[in-house]
């Protein structure tokens, strides 16, 4: 050795193998008899070497990194508790691999399409989607580009691509029922953004729910999943519809907004006005009063996509059914 860093002829002479044998072996061990890899494998961890990602990946073809694409703005992605969940549950499901994690947001003011031409351009392996928008092009883009990926949340219409979720519509109707249950006759919703499968699918679920009771549909107002958003839907909503007495807030961001604007019309809740939320992901602990609110289990929603993208990456066999949590009814006090 000359006193720097191992190379890969310092591996082969330790092993004695030949070079290409030796990056053969380190490469995935493709045509290597099981002594020649015991033999690399056992130079490699004497001498300490640690393979060039570059020159890997001209031999494997494979980029070891995987792509999180969160197509929103960096603003909401530090403040929005769904997102961080989504963050963790990936980097926990790398733990001990040595994929690298590249985070893809939206810019602002963007045209459609930047993060789609990057993932089909060999740059990653594969990719884990989470809040994504029918205005995204993601999905003709991976279908195209024949990448491997696995969605958090049901994507549009494109039965080709695996997904892991929450059942929307079944945490809709819990969330409906809860109300109903409470004693509530006249019930709206703060929806989410109606170009996301979330947004859609908790609105079917209440609606099913009230028109099941026999009761009017017609309070609906568009909220974006943030406090700020379900504030200003939240006045709005109350403005048509003073004579409310139940909200399904389908975020617990906008059930935040949703109680501060109750508190200042002096509305009590829950004597006065009951309000749901959903996701339960810590916004719901620190409100005054503590919401009732659906489970959305987010961080294992993630890990578990993250485990089918590196089975597909393994080449292991990777049901294509979508595997759907149930929610469940978290009691707070504002319903």
């Amino acid at each position: 050795m000359n006193g720097g860093p191992p190379t890969l002829d310092d591996v082969a002479r330790e092993a004695q193998v030949s070079r290409s044998t030796a990056s053969r072996a380190i490469n995935g061990g493709e045509r290597v008899s099981p002594e020649a890899q015991a033999a690399v494998d056992g130079a490699v961890a004497r001498l300490g070497y640690s393979p060039n990602r570059a020159a890997r990946s001209l031999v494997t073809r494979r980029t070891d990194s995987i792509a999180l694409v969160v197509p929103e703005p960096d603003t909401l992605v530090l403040t929005d508790p769904f997102l961080t969940g989504v963050i963790r549950g990936v980097t926990d499901g790398l733990a001990g691999t040595d994929f690298q994690l590249v985070l893809l947001l939206s810019r602002a003011g963007e045209s459609p399409g930047r993060i789609a031409r990057y993932l089909g351009s060999g740059h990653v392996d594969g990719a884990i989607v989470a809040s994504h928008h029918r205005r995204d092009q993601l999905e003709t883009a991976l279908a195209r580009a024949q990448l491997p990926a696995v969605f958090v949340g049901r994507p549009f219409g494109d039965a080709r691509h695996r997904y892991v979720d929450v059942d929307n519509v079944a945490g809709g109707r819990l969330a409906a029922q809860r109300l109903l249950d409470r004693g509530c006759r006249r019930i709206g919703t703060v929806c989410g953004p109606l170009d996301m499968s979330a947004g859609i699918d908790r609105l079917q679920g209440w609606r099913e729910t009230l028109d099941a009771a026999g009761l009017p549909t017609d309070a609906v107002v568009e909220g974006d999943f943030t406090a700020v958003g379900g504030e200003a839907a939240a006045e709005r909503l109350l403005d048509a519809h003073p004579d409310l007495d139940g909200i399904f807030a389908a975020s617990d961001l906008m059930a935040e907004g949703v109680l501060r604007v109750l508190h200042s019309r002096g509305r009590r809740v829950p004597d006065d006005v009951a309000v749901m939320g959903f996701d339960n992901l810590g916004v719901a602990q620190h409100t005054n009063p503590r919401l009732t609110t659906v489970q959305n289990p987010v961080i294992h929603q993630t890990t578990t996509a993250t485990a089918a993208l590196l089975g597909l990456l393994a080449g292991a066999p990777v049901p294509s059914a979508p595997l759907v949590f149930e929610p469940t009814l978290v009691e707070g006090e504002s319903a």
